[in-house]
């Protein structure tokens, strides 16, 4: 199926179809214009960067490969100067097209490197995770990470064609596929309390590995994500920043636990999703009977739905500080995301932060 993402001479097709990869080289064919291909991958993938090369092979696609770290490490300085010289010296132009083969983190760095190369290269999105085949690959947001906090150096730069294969799910390890899980279940949290609903019957078998269940998350999160896109390219009217459910409080674990494997970034969205429904429950925003029923959720697909499932053991005042970091920061103030209830998340520019550290100790209790 193909979902397009309307944004003018900007937008782009995304084409979800279980065994897309070994099928790819037709819709790649035409972006190569007779000219090898750069792949963009990292050092877990070589089973899905093989069957890419040998289907661009077939269709006489000469293609270079580059492999990274797996990792959010990889989303760095070093890594971004390292990858924009490999490029620059295999000769890359304005006209090619570099391919992103892996989750997020290769999204995001191939993104943010080809929007700064020659001031702008095409890229294509070939995305192996579920976390990128629902959320990062798809409305411009590439980035890397700093000191400061997490994706605080980028720039919005949208990919030519983004292609998704459900099947390379199979090889994915359970906990990733969970942690990408609850950016499947963000969409229904946004505005659309039916899909959560949705999700409570059937997100156990999906995780288990029902590809018809994968395949109908993954274009249902693709087409909700894709119109909030049209509408809010580059998050200035506010629609836009619904997409954000759970990563105030979530980039704030992340921070806490040094970026690393400790919180993958799925499940401290999980645990960020549970904090901002608790959060507005406590403000009596939200029935405490939605919060409950949201946590339940995350504890039953094995995700995190607070502080202490996120192994957090941190302040409030701490965890604060770190979202004080936010790139969202405006006038010493942040917005947060906090909801009425399932299905009705709304962007609060009043929050004082003070009582947020309030409601996370808490939270530790």
């Amino acid at each position: 199926m193909q979902i397009d993402v309307d944004l003018g001479t900007r937008g782009y097709p995304v084409v979800i179809d279980a065994g897309l990869l070994s099928r790819a080289a037709e819709w790649l064919k035409p972006l190569a214009r007779g000219r090898s291909m750069a792949i963009v991958t990292d050092s877990n993938l070589s089973h899905h960067r093989q069957t890419l090369q040998t289907a661009l092979a077939a269709a006489d696609i000469a293609t270079t490969v580059i492999e990274l770290d797996p990792g959010e490490g990889s989303k760095s300085w070093a890594t971004l100067e390292s990858l924009t010289n490999q490029l620059l010296e295999l000769g890359i132009e304005r006209g090619d097209h570099v391919i992103a083969l892996g989750g997020g983190v290769i999204g995001d760095l191939v993104g943010f490197a080809c929007a700064i190369l020659k001031r702008g290269c095409n890229f294509v999105q070939i995305p192996t995770t579920l976390l990128a085949q629902v959320d990062s690959s798809v409305g411009g947001k590439t980035a890397i990470n700093t000191r400061a906090g997490k994706n605080l150096i980028g720039a919005f730069h949208q990919p030519s064609l983004v292609l998704i294969d459900p099947e390379t799910l199979a090889t994915l390890p359970l906990r990733e596929l969970r942690a990408g899980y609850a950016e499947v279940v963000k969409y229904g949290l946004i505005d659309d309390a039916n899909f959560f609903a949705w999700c409570e019957t059937n997100g156990p078998a999906l995780i288990a590995g029902d590809i018809t269940l994968r395949t109908t998350a993954i274009a249902h999160s693709i087409a909700a994500k894709a119109r909030i896109v049209a509408e809010d390219e580059r998050e200035t009217s506010g629609k836009r920043a619904l997409l954000n459910l759970g990563h105030t409080f979530g980039h704030a674990l992340e921070a806490e636990t040094g970026f690393s494997a400790a919180l993958l970034h799925g499940e401290a969205v999980a645990a960020g999703m549970a904090l901002a429904y608790g959060y507005s429950a406590d403000r009596g925003l939200c029935p405490a009977d939605d919060a409950a029923r949201i946590g339940k959720h995350l504890r039953g697909v094995g995700l995190p739905d607070g502080l202490a499932a996120a192994g957090i053991v941190a302040s409030g005042t701490a965890l604060v500080d770190h979202m004080r970091h936010d790139k969202k920061m405006a006038g010493g103030s942040l917005p947060f995301l906090l909801s009425r209830g399932i299905g009705e998340t709304y962007l609060d520019s009043a929050v004082d932060l003070a009582d947020v550290a309030r409601y996370l100790d808490r939270q530790t209790r």
